[in-house]
């Protein structure tokens, strides 16, 4: 009778092509070890470069377009009546339009940055809706006036910076204005008078300010009329000391070449931007909230309002460029 046909025993011996093309007595484990080693590598070479944490060489100022942010660590869990913590509680209101790869990487920098600090907060955007132009300080008031009583103090804090030293402070303001981005330390702005970027004040010396002014559409002007009122309203600006890591101490993700900012000046607005306005303030800004939407932005949590500013045009016929 016929035998059976069987393959030949090296057949079946046979490794799988790549395995053939390595030393015969290399085994599987080794290969995945090498592997799991790469893959390491590669998280630790995305961490390294990641937009968001990582400090601009240049001092802050990146050239060509904007370098995406990388995913965000994942945050600290949010605490459950720890005192360690401190009684007060931080409303960070931030202006916005229009930035969200700057939003995607602000809101879980800033909510793991502070919540290391062990510093309670809450994240407003407050997002410019309608057709007007930009109007930051007027954002600023209306975030004041809907971040509600559980928040004790304010930080009016740019999108585009992002704190890279912890040593700074963003506690409780209790002895005045606490200037965290000061002249020192801002990549871009030097100026002694220099109030913006990031600006910490207690609600209760907000008020005595009146809040900023309502007259300053499109870029700039608005935080050197408020240093005004610091003053007038007989308050010293504070600023951080025994920071030693210079123009280096914050991140500047905003590059002019890629996001033009709006410095048009229309009418009699180039004129009007010195002055002090002793009427306006948190008096008198005419808004509308549109909506108000509570999100998470890579586990950080943040509260959106989408705010529909009004303009009288005859105050300020500059809030268009009609």
């Amino acid at each position: 009778p016929r035998r059976p046909l069987t393959a030949p025993s090296s057949l079946c011996r046979r490794s799988p092509p790549l395995l053939g093309l390595l030393p015969g007595r290399f085994s599987v484990f080794p290969l995945f070890l090498l592997a799991l080693l790469l893959g390491f590598a590669s998280l630790l070479w995305l961490q390294l470069s990641c937009a968001a944490e990582e400090p601009a060489r240049d001092g802050g100022r990146s050239r060509g377009a904007p370098r995406q942010p990388c995913p965000p660590q994942a945050p600290l869990p949010p605490p459950r009546d720890e005192p360690s913590w401190g009684p007060h509680r931080l409303a960070l209101l931030v202006p916005f339009r229009e930035r969200f790869e700057e939003l995607l990487a602000f809101v879980p920098y800033m909510h793991r940055f502070l919540s290391k600090k062990r510093i309670r907060h809450h994240i407003f955007i407050l997002n410019q809706v309608d057709r007007f132009r930009f109007n930051r300080a007027s954002l600023i008031n209306v975030g004041f006036l809907e971040s509600g009583n559980d928040t004790d103090y304010i930080a009016m804090h740019d999108v585009d910076l992002l704190p890279l030293n912890e040593q700074l402070d963003y506690s409780f303001p209790e002895a005045g204005p606490f200037h965290v981005a000061s002249p020192e330390l801002h990549p871009l702005y030097h100026y002694k008078t220099y109030v913006g970027g990031i600006l910490l004040l207690t609600k209760q010396h907000y008020e005595m300010c009146n809040g900023m002014s309502n007259r300053f559409w499109g870029w700039g002007r608005e935080d050197d009329e408020f240093y005004r009122r610091i003053k007038g309203a007989g308050l010293q600006v504070r600023r951080p000391s025994g920071i030693t890591t210079g123009y280096e101490t914050f991140q500047h993700l905003h590059d002019p070449a890629w996001r033009k900012r709006d410095q048009k000046r229309i009418a009699a607005q180039k004129q009007e931007q010195f002055k002090v306005d002793r009427e306006g303030g948190l008096n008198n800004v005419r808004y509308h909230i549109e909506s108000r939407t509570d999100l998470s932005v890579a586990g950080a949590p943040c509260t959106v309002l989408n705010v529909l500013l009004d303009c009288d045009s005859s105050e300020t016929p500059w809030c268009t460029f009609g």
